[in-house]
């Protein structure tokens, strides 16, 4: 199948592509870490003893930093934003710099179609092995590294391809860098060349 230069012969910028990349991993993470301040801690509103005549410390809260079970100072807070901003055409441009690097690379495998009539992985497996023994999908250190992209998976691909170690199955909708790149392969049918091509043409 003879495929489109603008979308699959695009020249790779390597800042760019590391650029996108860091902007979608910055904008997939979830805060968690969060610690309370000396304000937010239960308690520790009454002072501890007088402030003179004790010959101990002077403290006004029991939940001062320097006091077990108090606030902590300058900890990680959950409001905290690492949500970065990549204009349309910038990550548009690393995905088609990523697929053109597959289809460069030998990476690239396109099949006449993806069908199965029934919800078995050893079908699927099948389709996969079959292309693996032809040399069409290579195997790096005998593991799979397969990146199936399909326009819309039905649950008979869905539920085949789930158990298969080292194969992701992904919908085109949700086409991403990341993913692109995690996998060293990626399996695609004519009918997903044409509708990428006709999206980014």
């Amino acid at each position: 199948m003879e495929l489109s230069p603008k979308v699959f012969g695009v020249k790779v910028n390597e800042a760019l592509v590391h650029q996108a990349v860091i902007t979608q991993l910055a904008n997939e993470r979830k805060v968690i870490a969060h610690t309370k301040d000396r304000s937010e801690v239960r308690g520790g509103g009454r002072k501890p003893w007088r402030q003179k005549g004790t010959g101990r410390a002077r403290h006004g809260s029991s939940r001062s930093p320097i006091w077990i079970g108090g606030g902590v100072t300058f900890g990680p807070r959950n409001e905290r934003n690492f949500k970065k901003r990549l204009n349309k055409k910038m990550k548009q441009n690393a995905i088609l710099m990523a697929l053109s690097d597959k289809a460069a690379n030998e990476n690239l495998v396109i099949l006449d179609k993806l069908e199965m009539a029934e919800f078995k992985t050893k079908i699927f497996n099948g389709i996969i092995s079959n292309q693996e023994n032809k040399k069409i999908i290579k195997a790096e250190s005998q593991k799979r590294s397969i990146l199936v992209m399909v326009d819309r998976a039905d649950e008979k691909i869905k539920y085949s391809a789930k158990n298969l170690p080292g194969v992701e199955l992904i919908n085109l909708d949700n086409i991403n860098l990341v993913d692109l790149l995690k996998y060293k392969n990626l399996v695609i049918t004519k009918g997903v060349v044409e509708k990428i091509e006709e999206r980014y043409k």
